[in-house]
């Protein structure tokens, strides 16, 4: 595997993400953020925020497969969140169990969140933009 998960000694050592990857591989690859819609350009999800980061990381998914990838070779996200709460962080992490359990990934990476005012379409409430590296 191109990268390795830690949560070096001397950090809190969170459940839901790790503080670090450490990329070997050769490939660097930069993901456009990816948000609610299907193969089609179709939304997905209306109003649903789990079901909304679920698609978001199963295009990541799907992306990284069209180059020989996997979800595993991800050596950090950024999620941008509309309207950003904590009352989010359960819907968030059910979003990503779900990709994950479809993906039959460990979906724990290096993670930035930040809450937005909006995204670039008015239907989507988050957009989860990857770095991957690749062998």
């Amino acid at each position: 595997m191109t990268v390795e998960l830690v949560n070096p000694a001397g950090l809190p050592a969170p459940e839901v993400y790790r503080q670090l990857s450490i990329a070997t591989g050769t490939r660097l690859v930069f993901l456009a953020g990816q948000v609610a819609r299907d193969a089609d350009g179709n939304p997905v999800g209306a109003g649903d925020f789990a079901a909304q980061v679920e698609q978001a990381y199963l295009n990541i998914g799907t992306a990284l497969a069209g180059i020989g990838g996997s979800f595993d070779d991800v050596a950090k996200l950024t999620i941008y969140v509309v309207d950003w709460g904590p009352e989010k962080y359960p819907l968030l992490g059910e979003g990503v169990a779900r990709a994950a359990a479809k993906l039959g990934v460990d979906p724990v990476k290096p993670i930035t969140l930040i809450g937005v005012a909006a995204l670039g379409e008015p239907d989507l409430l988050v957009e989860v933009e990857a770095t991957a590296v690749l062998d």
